[in-house]
């Protein structure tokens, strides 16, 4: 088990991206001026095995290549936090909820406001997909790495489910 903390950085789309590990596991992806973090943790800045996938694949995400992730991740909260969370993996890729939903999915159907809380402390951006829980009537709102890159991922989301659905249509029609 790798015992130290670090950390690595990507270009992206939406700026750069910090990926953080903590021995075996990911635990931290955060866009740039992420509500809340106050930067790496650690000095350590290395590529190892970890992060090179991680990177890799948040890299392979904003090429429109890879909608699901599968590097071990670490959420570490509150309980109620981590329910949340871990049902925000439950959202499909380019699929938007509301905020009442994700809270009747936790079993918390008046605890929207809670919800949001805990949506918005989420460490893990992008592969704990927090940008895809939006208003009781589909308006964008709080997003911990902005409002433009919540707009951005939603609408790349989108985007490339739209061109998946139409390339699978096309699928055995007559040339």
């Amino acid at each position: 088990m790798l015992a130290t903390k670090c950390h690595t950085q990507i270009d992206s789309p939406v700026g750069v991206v910090v990926l953080e590990r903590d021995g075996d596991f990911l635990t931290g992806v955060y866009l740039p001026n992420h509500k809340g973090w106050s930067g790496p943790a650690g000095e350590c800045r290395r590529e190892d095995a970890l992060l090179t996938a991680a990177s890799r694949q948040v890299e392979e995400y904003f090429a429109g290549e890879r909608t699901a992730f599968d590097v071990p991740v670490r959420l570490t909260g509150t309980p109620f936090q981590e329910r949340v969370w871990q049902e925000l993996t439950r959202i499909p890729y380019g699929v938007t909820i509301s905020y009442g939903e994700l809270a009747r999915r936790v079993g918390q159907p008046t605890a929207s406001r809670a919800v949001g809380a805990a949506n918005g402390r989420n460490p893990i951006s992008i592969l704990v997909p927090c940008h895809r829980v939006v208003g009781s009537k589909g308006e964008l709102t709080g997003y911990g790495g902005g409002m433009e890159a919540k707009r951005w991922l939603l609408e790349w989301e989108a985007m490339r489910r739209r061109e998946t659905a139409g390339e699978s249509l096309l699928v055995g029609l007559p040339g």
